[in-house]
């Protein structure tokens, strides 16, 4: 009786887990398998079928300089929107986790940035970056007397100025899940470390900030993914130019398998994308897995 038991709980279990997982190979794994073996094919066209061409769209990959000027130009995203909007989520968490005068209003203005649809969130930016007209050329050109700028037309900039847009748009978002985790911390543990003479930084250092690194390895993950995905601001404020200059990986993948249609090789970019995930996924668990404290 108790075998028959332990056998109905263990069924239940696999038919509660059953939707999820369906959901999870048919939108996840079928994909990605699909993916990695359409990468050893070549694009059919019409008529004409795939045919197997083994490793020649890895050798393309590896000989095509777009496609390095995409990755380079995705790493300097990546390293430019990830502790900026970290560190600024834990700033914002920290102030409005204290007692000050509208900190919901304060609350509410910085979460309402996640809120907003990317769409609308880049048309807003490009206001700010328009040449001559746009706010950021009519507050320096009133103090400093500065001449217009043309933000996303210049490689110099082009990719920064989406950064800050990045930046702007996820901190908010982060901030949340800090703001939760700061009000899960017991408040004995910042008293006692007070009594004992700690001053506001070693509080922090010591106590407040150990204790947040589970949700930091939650958010830096997330924060990674974000980084690599990224292709609605792309569209509406530079559409990867100039010259690639702004252009993300995922981006190269759309414009090779929808606007050139070959989607042999776009597969081929999305398989290293997913490769290059993976192991920055990893990496952040090893890296972060001695410094977690859930306890």
């Amino acid at each position: 009786m108790r075998s028959l038991g332990h056998k109905r709980e263990w069924i239940h279990g696999w038919l509660l887990l059953m939707p999820a997982m369906v959901f999870l190979f048919a939108f996840t794994h079928i994909p990605a398998i699909t993916t990695l073996i359409n990468s050893f094919y070549s694009t059919p066209r019409g008529r004409r079928p795939a045919k197997f061409l083994g490793l020649e769209n890895y050798d393309r990959m590896i000989a095509d300089p777009v496609f390095w000027k995409v990755l380079w130009n995705n790493l300097w995203f990546a390293l430019g929107t990830i502790p900026v909007s970290i560190g600024l989520a834990i700033v914002m968490a920290l102030w409005v986790n204290e007692k000050l005068a509208g900190r919901s209003f304060v609350r509410m203005a910085y979460f309402t940035p996640t809120v907003l649809p990317l769409i609308a969130v880049a048309n807003i930016w490009m206001f700010f970056y328009t040449p001559g007209f746009g706010l950021f050329d009519q507050i320096t050109g009133f103090l400093f007397g500065w001449p217009a700028s043309n933000y996303l037309g210049d490689p110099d900039t082009a990719l920064n100025a989406i950064i800050v847009v990045t930046v702007w748009k996820e901190a908010g978002f982060f901030m949340i899940f800090y703001l939760a985790a700061l009000q899960a911390i017991p408040l004995s543990l910042r008293e006692a470390a007070q009594i004992e003479g700690a001053g506001r930084w070693t509080v922090f250092w010591r106590v407040t900030f150990p204790l947040l690194m589970p949700t930091t390895l939650f958010v830096s993950v997330n924060a990674v993914i974000n980084s690599f995905r990224l292709v609605d601001h792309i569209f509406i404020l530079t559409d990867g130019g100039p010259d690639n200059a702004s252009a993300l990986l995922l981006f190269y993948i759309y414009e090779v398998a929808f606007r050139f249609w070959e989607t042999a090789y776009g597969a081929t970019l999305t398989v290293a994308l997913l490769v290059l995930l993976s192991l920055l996924a990893i990496g952040q668990f090893f890296f972060f897995d001695r410094k977690v404290h859930y306890k």
